[in-house]
């Protein structure tokens, strides 16, 4: 099995060689490491120029992080794709756990839940928030998700280029969820780890985000 891992990256230069390290370093399948740095000024873009055995595509200038998956996701040529977080929330060697119930014929989308599986205490409220998205998402979709808002979203690649994703932030996660759900599509999850960072560490999702994410999962429920 071939697996595109798209890496969004904007301003981690003290992270992003350490990800793609633990990237390469997992085992048990062939893997496409795709970069896609959003206007980094933080010298990542200098950093991305001295590892081998990746494909770096760059924006001149940040346009979010949705727009950098959706520009990995045209990029990707392998059967099946992942998004992987560049902040080292998100344990690499949680991947091959995902793909488990692919190469079993058990599903065809599988999400990473960091709510069953080990992980260090979040912010309440940003555990709240997501709890709320997803149990919005839940009753407008009628499915029993877990962790709606996970990076860790592994498809095939050609189901990804066909859902014809608008998002250009964080309200990716939403998007993608919809769109697979109104396909008909149940989706398969998996226990994963997680390790949340602090804002001082560069974290950059807050709880605003939560109100553009609630709109696309009403927008894409009702309206399109």
């Amino acid at each position: 099995m071939k697996l595109s891992i798209i890496i969004p990256v904007y301003n981690e230069s003290q992270t992003i060689g350490e990800i793609i390290r633990q990237v390469k370093a997992v085992k048990g399948f062939e893997k496409e490491i795709i970069v896609v740095d959003d206007g980094s000024n933080d010298g990542t873009a200098e950093i991305l120029k001295r590892i081998k055995d990746i494909k770096v595509i760059n924006h001149k200038q940040n346009q979010g992080k949705g727009t950098a998956i959706k520009t990995g996701i045209t990029a990707a040529s392998s059967d099946y794709l992942l998004v992987q977080d560049a902040d080292l929330e998100y344990d690499p060697q949680d991947i091959p756990s995902m793909i488990e119930p692919i190469r079993r014929g058990k599903a065809e989308v599988v999400y990473g839940s960091r709510f069953t599986g080990q992980r260090r205490n979040m912010f309440f409220w940003h555990w709240m928030g997501n709890q709320l998205l997803t149990l919005i998402t839940n009753i407008l979709y009628n499915t029993t998700l877990s962790d709606m808002e996970t990076c860790y979203k592994l498809m095939p690649t050609k189901l990804a280029k066909s859902l014809n994703l608008n998002a250009k932030h964080f309200e990716f996660e939403p998007e993608v969820t919809a769109k697979i759900l109104k396909k008909g599509i149940r989706i398969w999850e998996v226990p994963i780890s997680y390790a949340g960072r602090e804002y001082r560490d560069g974290k950059k999702i807050s709880w605003k985000d939560a109100i553009p994410a609630l709109w696309t999962l009403i927008k894409f429920r009702f309206i399109n």
